[in-house]
Formats: structure tokens, sequence, C-alpha cells
């Protein structure tokens, strides 16, 4: 079961269970669209992976399976697609 984590690891944007911005990765890192998009260029800072549109888990089963509350931020930030690229090769 995802934990549906509530924010961007970049940005710290809240995204609630029923956001269609949530973009995640393999390992569940979660991103907002803006970061993902723009300054991620679709991959993950921590793994590489591909991210991806993060699945609404239908609003009856969130009292049964609550969304986490746990917040995680990136403390530096995110590099840009680009940079991130050249320090990784």
């Amino acid at each position: 079961m995802l934990e549906l984590r509530p924010n961007c690891e970049c940005c710290d944007r809240d995204l609630p269970p029923e956001s269609a911005a949530a973009r995640i990765c393999s390992f569940e890192c979660t991103f907002c669209s803006t970061c993902a998009e723009g300054v991620l260029g679709g991959r993950c800072p921590n793994c590489g992976g591909e991210l991806v549109r993060r699945p609404v888990r239908p609003a009856a089963k969130l009292a049964k399976f609550p969304a986490s509350a746990t917040r995680k931020v990136r403390p530096q930030g995110c590099a840009p697609a680009a940079a991130a690229n050249r320090a990784g090769a």
C-alpha cells in the first residue's frame, strides 16, 4: 500500500491524498508536478527512477487506510535536472 506522503520533497508544497499534482518514483519519493516535470526533468533525484502520477486513493478507503502525515523535505532542495545529470556523471 502506498504511503501517500503529504508534501513535495523539493519545495514542501502540500500534496493531499486526492491531489492529481503528486508524482512518485518506485520508492515512493514524492514531488509536485512543477518540481518533477520542471526542475527534475521527470527523474527522481534520490534514485534516478522515473517520476509518474501518484494514484488517488478512493475517499471511502482513506478512513481505514489513511495517508502518511510524515513530511520529508530535501534540506538542500532539488538541483535542476541538467546539474544533477552532470554531478552523477
